[in-house]
């Protein structure tokens, strides 16, 4: 009987979820440019614009609660308000990559936390000695902080080749600014803070920690508490963006575990032979459950922040009114020189020196994640305040002197953007092994596969010696694997790539896909592992026992032995093996890609794909180069 060919179902570019720092990116990169509008219309708006702009920022909008009124104009409410969500996501972020990312390796936290904290102290020390003994001395904060989103979108226009490690070392360095700026803000530029209000905030806050221990998945009731916390610190005289960052850094983050995956499956099933509208609420929240804090919370309130309360808040802080009189006055000013010294030659000296520094009285136990050329480039690109910068420079300074600090601000960010593209282009055109020493350095990375690839136990294609292998954990009824092998297939004709196949059959979806798994293992007894493994991606839609041994004597195999096998404890046993391992791997969903050992995360179509393995390739190549070096 012949065989039903299913053709190939075309290859989609799938976003997948929980990168601890791509997605993050990619949204900051593509919002740096409504924010750069946002100031150029600021910009616009004040001078030619008469006193349109100040009267409108400065409108007073007051909410009365009974007896309590908070009164705040358009700008405070914006800059205290709306950017509480910005600094929950910045939190967030930051607690993302300490749990998933990088920096579960705590060590590896040291040096780009003491770049950060040495990337403050330099620029604040070049304000106060450029401001000695003047009025501008009060303004020292406002040049310490780098602004997150901008420094990592602007990163992203000028250095488009620029590796995925070298943002997270700008993240690190730039999540210790924000945090450091936001306690500088809350602690150094308060008045007379209130400590009943703070106590109650503080009692809010170990709220939401009980309630997470208590199972509470309600949103709704979390941002009751957390709008509780916001106010009771606005109450204390504290600026109250503290709040947001507090409660991102305390929120987990973690990948969907199979086990709730499977629970959200069998409420789904449920709702399916039952369609009430209590099954389909519990069906949502079972999805919604298996999904971290952390994921949730960065899923509502990204956007919103990237696109939307970001340059929001650049529309209403960078008006300047700009004049001859004014840039006379600023470009001799101390304050304008003071910021923009402090943030374009303070900020890289100190990243990169401190970074140096460690490593060498380390004697490279504590070394960077990334080459010199990122290490520089990441302190070259934070030379760019803008939130906290605006923040602390309405708490100090008034009139002229707060254009002129805000002019600073402006002006660093152009000539940091300006720097760190000369950095990268230098370093994009050293020769190609430089080059990617310069970029990635030479650091041990981590490993997320477990266990290593083994050759006498994985199915492997491609050369042993190669010097990428990539770890596919797969399902033969997953339409996305099915969606995938096209591109893994064209990956293939590399000559130096390994492709390795786990298994990882979702039988709460998949009622066929342990049978198919057995069926390629059965195969492979008899050596045609990969045969089988094609003609069931390529049929995924008829894998029942009758199709799987009719496969099995397209490709010549021994029917009888391969049914007694493919039925037998031993195969079954060797996909349990596979299984194991996407647990201890943390992976819950197929397909996922491991490159070198490293999580791929995000698309995995062809050029995606490419593009890891050839950073891949010169992760490898340094490594094998270091080794050498030291044999001699």
């Amino acid at each position: 009987m012949p065989v039903s060919v299913r053709t190939p179902l075309p290859i989609v570019r799938e976003s997948r979820v929980t990168t601890p720092v791509r997605g993050f990116l990619v949204t900051q990169a593509g919002s740096a440019a409504v924010l750069v509008a946002a100031i150029v219309v600021a910009l616009t708006w004040t001078n030619f614009g008469g006193e349109s702009y100040e009267r409108f920022w400065h409108t007073d909008l007051s909410i009365l609660l009974g007896d309590v009124r908070i009164g705040l104009t358009l700008q405070q409410w914006v800059n205290s308000g709306l950017m509480t969500l910005f600094f929950l996501v910045v939190g967030l972020e930051a607690r993302r990559e300490f749990d998933l990312g990088d920096l579960r390796d705590r060590r590896r936290f040291a040096l780009p936390a003491a770049a950060g904290v040495a990337g403050m102290v330099v620029p604040v020390g070049i304000f106060l000695a450029i401001n000695h003994g003047g009025p501008g001395l009060t303004g020292w904060g406002v040049a310490m902080s780098t602004d997150t989103a901008l420094a990592l979108g602007l990163l992203a226009l000028v250095g488009r080749r620029v590796p995925d490690q070298t943002r997270l070392f700008l993240v690190t360095v730039s999540v210790v600014d924000d945090v450091v700026g936001l306690i500088v803000t809350a602690v150094a530029y308060t008045g007379n803070a209130r400590v009943m209000p703070l106590v109650v905030a503080l009692l809010l806050f170990a709220l939401t920690f009980v309630m997470r221990r208590a199972g509470v998945n309600n949103g709704y009731a979390f941002v009751a508490v957390g709008v509780a916390i916001w106010f009771a610190i606005l109450r204390s005289g504290v600026d109250p963006v503290v709040s947001g960052l507090a409660l991102g850094l305390t929120t987990a983050a973690y990948t969907p575990m199979r086990g709730a995956l499977e629970r959200a499956t069998d409420v789904f099933r449920s709702f399916r032979e039952q369609p009430t509208p209590e099954l389909a609420r519990f069906a949502r929240m079972s999805l919604v459950r298996s999904l971290s804090p952390n994921d949730r919370l960065q899923r509502i309130y990204t956007g919103w922040t990237s696109y939307l309360i970001v340059p929001l808040f650049g529309l209403a802080n960078a008006g300047i009114a700009i004049n001859v009189d004014f840039l006379r006055r600023a470009v001799t000013s101390p304050i304008t020189i003071g910021v923009f010294v402090a943030y374009v030659v303070g900020k890289p000296i100190a990243v990169a020196g401190v970074s140096t520094l460690i490593e060498k009285l380390s004697h490279g136990r504590i070394r960077a994640a990334v080459g010199w050329a990122s290490v520089l480039g990441s302190g070259t690109i934070a030379g760019m305040g803008f939130t906290v910068s605006f923040l602390i420079a309405n708490h100090a300074f008034r009139g002229t002197a707060l254009d002129e600090a805000k002019l600073g601000v402006l002006a660093a960010i152009v000539a940091s953007a300006l720097i760190t593209w000369v950095v990268f282009r230098v370093a994009l055109t050293l020769a190609p092994a430089h080059s990617a020493v310069a970029l990635l350095g030479d650091a041990v990375q981590l490993t997320d596969l477990i266990p290593a690839v083994d050759d006498d136990r994985d199915h492997t294609r491609g050369p042993a010696d190669a010097s990428v292998t990539i770890v596919e954990y797969g399902d033969f009824q997953c339409k996305f694997c099915g969606r995938a092998a096209p591109a893994v297939g064209e990956l293939q004709a590399d000559a130096d790539l390994r492709v390795v196949w786990r298994h990882l059959p979702l039988t709460d979806v998949h009622p066929q896909a342990q049978m198919a798994a057995q069926a390629a293992e059965a195969a492979a007894v008899q050596g045609k592992f990969w045969q089988m493994h094609d003609l069931l991606l390529r049929h995924q839609a008829h894998l029942r026992v009758t199709d799987l041994v009719r496969y099995a004597a397209m490709i010549g195999l021994d029917t009888d032995k391969f049914h007694d096998d493919m039925l037998g404890a031993t195969v079954a046993a060797r996909v349990a093996h596979d299984v194991d391992s996407a647990d201890l791997s943390g992976v819950a969903g197929t397909p996922t890609f491991f490159i070198n050992g490293r999580r791929h995360y995000g698309e995995y179509d062809v050029a995606t794909l490419q593009q890891e393995i050839r950073v891949a390739r010169k992760r490898a190549s340094i490594v094998a180069s270091h080794a050498i070096k030291e044999r001699k």
